[in-house]
């Protein structure tokens, strides 16, 4: 089906009004050999809680975003590579539902769809694009380190480093960019440069600053360090 597509009219036209739909806070979408393999709403666990996203799923990309006016705009446009995409199901618990994670170098999180039938839909979907494009087209996987799932805000009343700090309106909670442990300041006051997340240094937890320490010296010894 996704061959037959490949730079047919109907395709090159239902992407460039998806480029459109993002207006010029999104990068360009159409591209030779590109197809859109479908589109939908899932619900996004984000920091503080679950949202609805818009996701496109291309043979080479997943792009998703906020939703402006459905079917019509969207924001915050973010796009991941399939070659570099792991998928993880998550176990249902209680009213979380039909969830997975989207695992990526540069982003990871977790998305819940409506029913099962469309989970399992959407995790066959993105698979395949992944194998085909890993078999047919000659990607690589990413052998980069993925970027944590964060753990949402609401399931730490207390610092999960310290176990001490409780969390209010003065002590903030912070997010450990190497683990995804919520924090409080004191615990995650370091900062370390995670390349495939950002060009400056980021937030880490004092454990991972001292695993990324002692990974770094043992490097420049010349000693195989695992973290």
């Amino acid at each position: 089906m996704v061959d037959r597509l490949v730079n047919s009219e109907a395709n090159n036209r239902r992407i460039v009004f998806v480029e459109q739909c993002f207006g010029n806070s999104g990068q360009p979408l159409a591209m030779p050999h590109r197809v859109l393999v479908g589109e939908g709403v899932l619900t996004k666990m984000c920091r503080k809680k679950r949202k609805p996203r818009q996701f496109f799923l291309f043979n080479d990309i997943v792009v998703y975003g906020n939703i402006v006016i459905s079917k019509k705009m969207y924001n915050k446009q973010h796009i991941l590579p399939l070659e570099s995409v792991r998928l993880q199901t998550v176990p249902d618990e209680g009213n979380l539902r039909n969830g997975w994670q989207i695992i990526s170098p540069s982003k990871s999180f977790t998305v819940y769809a409506a029913t099962a039938t469309e989970k399992a839909e959407w995790m066959a979907h993105i698979n395949k694009c992944v194998q085909d494009l890993l078999t047919k087209h000659g990607k690589q996987r990413s052998n980069a380190e993925p970027c944590p799932v964060w753990v949402p805000d609401a399931e730490a009343a207390v610092c999960q480093h310290c176990k001490k700090s409780e969390f209010n309106v003065i002590n903030r909670r912070h997010h450990c960019r190497k683990c995804g442990m919520v924090c409080c300041n004191s615990c995650s006051n370091k900062r370390w440069l995670l390349p495939h997340q950002s060009s400056k240094p980021l937030r880490v937890c004092l454990s991972c600053y001292d695993q990324l320490s002692s990974a770094q010296s043992a490097s420049a010894s010349g000693t195989t360090f695992d973290l």
